[in-house]
């Protein structure tokens, strides 16, 4: 496998597609874009090459111009949003199965997997990683790339959200950029305070739980909410938020490990692929 080979990843969230344009292990750019609208995929007959194109348009919006299909390499925990992105012709679908950890269960997100994958690769073992997203979880490992365990629980925006939507009364309110009063005088910020304390006090019960069973993990925190979590988390707790490290890529440092193992059969199914079509286009030709 050349290293100089330029693929693209794909995790597809809860909430957003997150891609990352790699030149063999180097991560040159990452962006999220939101979901495909799956009625607009499928009324085209040939769904193939509208899923092409659309690719090829995400490119150049982010200053990606390529004139050939690039190898497409997804993680996903939306089926809905695999089955779209799988009739991209130089695809292939991450599974538990690739990966390189020990304790797999079959109910594991490929998310959590992978963020453990590319934090423990990069900062070493045992690790806990904490993924502040539209759920939130925390995932261990242990010295010997083995699952120790984990938990999850709605995350801040979806917390936030809750209340409005299961109550007559109660308000939808925004992410506090600012710390809000602990013991608050308006709904708005009782809501607030309510969330976000349990939701760091919770952080530092785990994080400290972790830490007397490894003592030596590092600590990453990921995820589409963890800068602003981080810095109300360092603002209660300094020194046990000094010891946590901000890691937005995580999943994707799994995926390049993935891709290290597995990139040259994918390169191998995608040449075989591009070799039939420039076959059956000369045959086309020929026969004209």
């Amino acid at each position: 496998m050349s290293k100089n080979q330029n693929w693209l990843g794909l995790m597809i969230g809860n909430s957003r597609l997150h891609f990352g344009y790699f030149i063999g292990a180097i991560p040159q750019k990452t962006w999220d874009i939101n979901h495909l609208e799956n009625k607009e995929i499928k009324s085209y007959f040939n769904q193939e090459k509208v899923i092409e194109k659309k690719l090829k348009n995400i490119l150049e919006t982010n200053n990606i111009n390529l004139n050939y299909r690039i190898p497409l390499l997804i993680a996903s925990v939306v089926p809905e949003q695999t089955a779209i992105w799988q009739t991209y012709p130089d695809s292939e679908l991450i599974t538990l199965n690739n990966l390189p950890l020990q304790g797999l269960y079959s109910t594991l997100g490929i998310d959590r997997a992978l963020a453990v994958l590319g934090a423990g690769t990069n900062f070493g073992w045992p690790i806990l990683v904490i993924d502040a997203g539209t759920a939130m979880t925390f995932t261990g490992a242990d010295a010997e790339k083995k699952i120790v365990g984990g938990a999850i629980l709605p995350g801040l925006k979806l917390q936030l959200s809750s209340l409005s939507q299961g109550t007559a009364m109660l308000p939808s309110i925004n992410i506090p950029i600012e710390l809000p009063p602990r013991w608050a005088k308006q709904t708005t910020t009782a809501i607030q305070s309510g969330i976000v304390y349990t939701i760091l006090a919770g952080m530092k019960d785990y994080v400290i739980s972790w830490l007397e069973e490894f003592p030596e993990s590092k600590i990453v925190f990921t995820g589409g909410d963890r800068s602003i979590l981080l810095s109300h988390f360092t603002t209660l707790f300094p020194e046990l938020a000094a010891t946590v490290i901000d890691a937005p890529d995580v999943i994707f440092w799994g995926m390049v490990k993935v891709w290290q193992q597995t990139g040259h059969d994918i390169i191998r199914t995608y040449t075989k692929k591009r070799i039939s079509v420039i076959a059956s286009d000369s045959e086309a030709i020929s026969n004209t």
